[in-house]
């Protein structure tokens, strides 16, 4: 996959979070601050202006994005997509290409960054009920098309994300209201099941 394409994937994650900017706020209005979508709105902001005025290899790109999200303002999502983001420039090849075994061990380092940072598991109600089957998905495909394996991490990060209505909140504001978050899916993986969705889509 040449770094034209990994942008315009990405340009189309940022504009499918940032089209559900919404529901994401009706999702977090229920237990949270209500400021999940236009966080989430920002960050995807950040991240397509970076990723438009990056002029180096795809490691440098990623680079940009992650510095973009850094400076913003807003919730705990702010320091979570930075570390992902950053995770994913650390295995990303500084050229202008990258293949599946590639992506794979970008989205293998991502996960891991980010989970030195949360610690959250699948079952605690955060934007891992969606990265984590995402990210396992990826680490699984066995292929040699990226087109197809952006699709099955956006059908696992869906399902997560469906499976999320099912957990009660550990994390965040939403941890005080028990099982009542039950029936509710948690924003910050809807926010990443929906940015999947756009890395799928051209």
């Amino acid at each position: 996959m040449k770094k034209t394409e990994l942008a315009a994937r990405l340009k189309s994650a940022c504009a499918q979070v940032a089209a559900a900017e919404p529901v994401l706020t009706e999702i977090d209005s229920k237990f949270g601050d209500a400021d999940h979508g236009l966080t989430m709105s920002k960050i995807a902001g950040a991240i397509a202006q970076a990723v438009d005025e990056s002029e180096g290899g795809i490691q440098a790109m990623l680079d940009d994005a992650a510095m973009a999200v850094m400076v913003l303002n807003g919730g705990s999502a702010v320091p979570l997509w930075n570390t992902w983001l950053d995770g994913l420039q650390e295995a990303a090849p500084a050229g202008d290409e990258v293949d599946t075994e590639g992506l794979k061990a970008m989205f293998a380092r991502a996960l891991e960054a980010l989970d030195e940072m949360s610690g959250a598991k699948v079952g605690d109600k955060t934007m891992m009920d969606a990265l984590i089957p995402a990210s396992q998905a990826i680490a699984a495909y066995q292929g040699g098309s990226e087109a197809e394996l952006f699709t099955a991490a956006a059908q696992a990060a869906q399902r997560g994300m469906e499976a999320s209505k099912g957990y009660v909140a550990k994390f965040g504001r939403a941890r005080s209201y028990g099982e009542q978050t039950i029936g509710t899916p948690d924003a910050g993986a809807a926010s990443m099941a929906f940015f999947f969705q756009g890395l799928a889509r051209l």
